[in-house]
């Protein structure tokens, strides 16, 4: 029998502030227990194998933790840059922020890619297409973008303006919160003028560090007291195309925000070509099955837990990920001594402490559920 507790009377109620877009995978109600399971075991050093919007590792350097950041996205690169590496203070920023939001507003690539009027509330072009911004806010993203690059900044105050750009077109977009499809009627906010604010930098003495590499390679070469990853589990629907759930299609735009390299595109939202299912695929989202009748993206959290240089392990897993239950649950219990299976119900807003190793596996067949696996290996 299942038997539940509450979590650790201990927890951390009151997470460091952290920024981010609107993202399919966002930590951000979880960051609390997220913490509270680092703090527990003692460690000093973090892996944030999987970091997205960075969330995790913002809040985790907040604290004094020495943070690894890395994704294999290019924004969520700029992203960790920006928190992680800038020793500048917000009031620093201030001028190139003015500056680019002082710009007039030019037509290029993003306008005319991605702009639509707003024909009496209604998204649909002409051509048919709808589009993820007013054409107001889309010139101006050509306006500043272009001249992101004019000004020839370092590398870390050219991510800190990407990272502003990238937060003030999120406040205005007409989606759901990501680029695979776009709202038919524009949304309330895409009314509003595009503004850039100086992202919530702080001051933090340890020395991170901050990739763009596909985990499997990094992992070799780093060393640390704990390791958190979130891989992007694939759909558990056998009839979803894998396509709605790739990653690099949800967020292909701010690739090009970043790039600024007027990718060849495709589709009715203008996704980038390198966006496609053929192209830019993860096996961590991988939805076969291998030969030995295994998920691949199971095969791929086994080894990567294999190859882990890390005394702790902490894995976040989805009830609606690929992964099924009963193959996970095999593979953490082959890897180390599970000491914490913490779950967290999205719609009842309920956490909950699993005592028995094995009790989740029947549990995460429920819709709008998130584990916290502690793993020490």
């Amino acid at each position: 029998m299942m038997q539940t507790l509450p979590l650790f009377n201990d927890i951390v109620v009151d997470a460091p502030s952290t920024e981010g877009i609107k993202y399919a995978g966002s930590k951000l109600k979880i960051i609390p227990y997220i913490l509270q399971l680092v703090n527990k075991v003692g460690a000093t050093t973090v892996l944030d194998g999987f970091s997205g919007t960075t969330r995790v590792s913002q809040a985790l350097a907040k604290l004094g933790y020495t943070v690894i950041c890395n994704d294999i996205a290019v924004w969520s690169h700029a992203f960790g840059k920006c928190y992680l590496l800038s020793r500048k203070g917000r009031k620093a920023y201030q001028p190139l922020i003015d500056h680019l939001n002082s710009l007039r507003p030019v037509d290029g690539w993003f306008t005319e890619h991605y702009a639509g009027l707003p024909n009496e509330g209604c998204a649909v072009q002409q051509d048919g297409r709808k589009k993820p911004w007013q054409l107001h806010n889309a010139r101006k993203l050509d306006a500043i973008r272009q001249e992101i690059d004019i000004l020839n900044l370092d590398d870390v105050d050219k991510a800190v303006a990407l990272t502003s750009l990238i937060l003030a077109l999120d406040r205005v977009d007409s989606t759901l919160g990501h680029f695979a499809s776009y709202l038919k009627d524009w949304s309330p906010r895409s009314y509003g003028e595009l503004l850039l604010r100086v992202p919530d930098l702080f001051a933090s003495s340890e020395e991170h560090r901050v990739h763009q590499s596909d985990i499997r390679d990094l992992i070799q070469d780093v060393s640390v007291d704990l390791a958190y990853f979130d891989p992007p589990y694939g759909s558990n629907n056998e009839k979803m195309p894998p396509s709605r759930v790739r990653y690099a299609s949800y967020y292909h735009v701010w690739k090009s925000v970043c790039l600024f390299d007027n990718p060849a595109l495709f589709g009715k939202a203008n996704r980038r070509k390198d966006s496609s299912d053929k192209i830019a695929t993860s096996i961590f989202e991988e939805y076969r099955r291998s030969p030995n009748g295994r998920f691949i993206a199971v095969e791929a959290i086994s080894e990567l837990v294999r190859s882990t240089n890390a005394r702790w392990v902490l894995l976040s897993y989805s009830s609606g990920g690929r992964a099924t239950a009963e193959e996970l649950n095999e593979v953490l219990r082959s890897h180390g001594k599970l000491h914490e299976v913490v779950e967290i119900n999205y719609k009842k807003n309920v956490m909950a402490n699993m005592k028995w190793t094995n009790e989740w596996v029947k549990d995460s067949e429920n819709p709008n559920r998130e584990f916290l696996f502690l793993l020490e290996k």
